[in-house]
């Protein structure tokens, strides 16, 4: 399932050539995950409260046009790999027809103490649930 974020690109957003500053698309990525992560019913705050947070591993991003202030931009999510305690999304982000950004991230479920866990059956059947 591909979930969607829509954003504008505002004047905060650019470098001094008057383009989005590269390490912006990371924060995109961010928020587009987020609201993937919210739309498929996992609330990260109760997360939070039983002591587990999500955390990007790494990631693989690739720029392949510039955006400018005032575009509109989509960023595209979708869950591509699920693994015990790790998980890939793959993201674009698009304006219109034209690729922007593509980013592969992969994700682990973090404990208190920084390591990574097994994911409760509970978030793992509905990322499951939100794959192609």
């Amino acid at each position: 399932m591909k979930f969607i974020h829509n954003l504008r690109v505002y004047y905060e957003d650019t470098d001094m050539a008057g383009i989005v500053y590269y390490a912006n698309y990371l924060k995109f990525a961010e928020r587009g995950r987020s609201d993937a992560v919210r739309d498929m019913g996992i609330d990260q705050l109760e997360m939070k409260a039983k002591g587990l947070v999500f955390a990007v591993k790494s990631v693989q991003a690739d720029y392949h046009k510039p955006s400018i202030y005032g575009d509109k931009l989509v960023v595209e999510t979708e869950t591509s790999k699920l693994g015990g305690a790790s998980l890939e999304m793959t993201q674009r982000v698009v304006r219109g027809e034209e690729l922007i950004f593509t980013g592969v991230f992969r994700v682990a479920v973090m404990d208190g103490s920084g390591r990574a866990v097994r994911f409760p059956a509970e978030i793992r059947q509905k990322l499951q649930e939100s794959m192609p």
